[in-house]
């Protein structure tokens, strides 16, 4: 059962998870949450057919009636939970893990959330029992592969009338974003130009994580080379879309949160924008300049939905790439972002670099650095030790957040492993921002594993 995670369920095929498995989290699903509909996706891993097979079959002894809509994205999943009003979804990924590795996405109705606070680990439990609810009825299975609900919803999001002609360059990684992004590309005046666009579960160009430094080169190079206004990339699951600008240079997920909380509230007035607590300046900024109010959350998807759900919040955006949008149930989703940053683009007729660049020099960033100690809640407490007298502000809503003035940090604790991620922001001083950040690169080597 180590293939439950806090927040989805992620392990080694088949070792972890295979089809066994599948079928008990169908069944125990059921016997968790009072679902009599079901919709299954699954993405390009060469497993996750089989898999998918199995837990639909799971879903349907358990009494249930399963929507299969067959290779898709996890957000796709989330549609149809919600704007179906189906009892539940699951989702067969592992997203931008390594390719002997598979895992699920699980929803209940409205599309909300299974982790482990609110069932996901007693389906754990209910697997490793075997201990399932009994039923009478053998539920049906239904095609569901048809996207025209999905594709329309989606150019919905956006003002189709006020976007310009613009070159893109579009990576899907050979994940599942590719399909959707030729189905929207019929409906827009944009021009596209593809690399590794067919999905293919092999990966030949390795797996789809851009988050990663040395997964961007492709799409850098080929920005630059087809002269594109943006360059696109997604992961496996297309949960999380990556940005380049014209100059092929990558754009840090913090940034893109400022821009699309600006464009959503241009659409909706005084409305509270959800962010993360690792980099807050800039969203702070821009949300509070644009007559919105910005309200910080717990890092993670299940937090940010709930919290949103809390405030009824418009939008809500995570440094890790992943935005939620109110009118999505609250989800998260790959193809809405790019859509507004076009609108964006277009309206302005200025080119992304010109759009970040003023951000990034306002509030500089160290990115997100993961380092191995041996005792993550010593380090973090001695890290605050060292900077208490100089702070005027400490909140501890995610790890521990400081803020010394000029500069602020975060500091957070992995969920599964002995490391701590920092953050590191300064206010328009990228001098201050490095030295601050390697002095605490120093403190955090006193703990480093041996």
């Amino acid at each position: 059962m180590d293939c439950f995670k806090a927040y989805d369920i992620r392990g080694i095929v088949p070792d972890q998870l295979n089809e066994d498995v599948a079928y008990g989290i169908g069944q125990a699903f059921l016997s968790e949450v009072d679902a009599s509909t079901v919709c299954v996706g699954r993405d390009i891993r060469l497993s996750s057919d089989g898999i998918a097979q199995a837990l639909m079959q799971g879903l349907c002894d358990g009494g249930a009636d399963v929507f299969d809509i067959g290779l898709c994205g996890t957000e796709e999943v989330y549609f149809h939970t919600f704007h179906k009003g189906l009892g539940g979804g699951i989702m067969v990924t592992a997203s931008h893990n390594p390719a002997n590795y598979n895992g699920m996405k699980i929803v209940r109705e409205q599309a909300r959330p299974v982790s482990r606070d609110n069932g996901l680990f007693s389906v754990r439990d209910r697997v490793a029992e075997k201990r399932f609810k009994n039923s009478e009825r053998i539920g049906r299975r239904h095609e569901l592969a048809e996207r025209k609900e999905y594709v329309d919803f989606l150019l919905n999001c956006i003002d189709r009338e006020a976007l310009a002609p613009l070159k893109i360059l579009a990576n899907p990684g050979n994940g599942c974003a590719g399909p959707v992004v030729r189905e929207l590309a019929a409906h827009l005046p944009f021009s596209f130009q593809f690399i590794h666009e067919e999905p293919d579960g092999t990966f030949p160009n390795g797996i789809p994580n851009p988050l990663l430094p040395d997964r961007r080169a492709d799409t850098s190079r080929a920005v630059v080379e087809s002269d594109s206004d943006i360059g696109l990339a997604w992961d496996g699951d297309f949960d999380r879309c990556f940005f380049f600008d014209e100059r092929g240079e990558f754009i840090e997920g913090y940034y893109l949160v400022g821009l699309l909380a600006q464009s959503m509230l241009s659409r909706n007035a005084g409305a509270k924008i959800i962010h993360d607590p690792r980099l807050t300046w800039n969203t702070v900024d821009i949300v509070t300049a644009a007559g919105g109010i910005p309200v910080v959350s717990k890092t993670g998807h299940a937090f940010i939905k709930d919290r949103m759900r809390e405030e009824d919040a418009i939008y809500g955006g995570e440094m890790s790439a992943h935005h939620y949008f109110r009118d999505f149930g609250y989800c998260d989703s790959g193809m809405i972002p790019w859509l507004l940053v076009c609108e964006i683009l277009s309206r302005t007729r200025k080119p992304l670099s010109a759009l970040v660049d003023e951000l990034k020099r306002s509030y500089p960033v160290s990115g997100e650095i993961n380092l191995k100690v041996a005792d993550p809640l010593k380090a973090l407490a001695h890290v605050e030790e060292v900077y208490r007298t100089q702070a005027q502000g400490i909140d501890k809503i995610d790890g521990l957040s400081m803020d010394l003035g000029q500069w602020r940090f975060n500091l957070r604790c992995s969920n599964t492993e002995p490391i701590v991620r920092l953050n590191v922001e300064a206010k328009a001083n990228e001098t201050l921002m490095n030295e601050k950040t390697a002095e605490l690169l120093r403190l955090l080597e006193l703990f480093a594993e041996k």
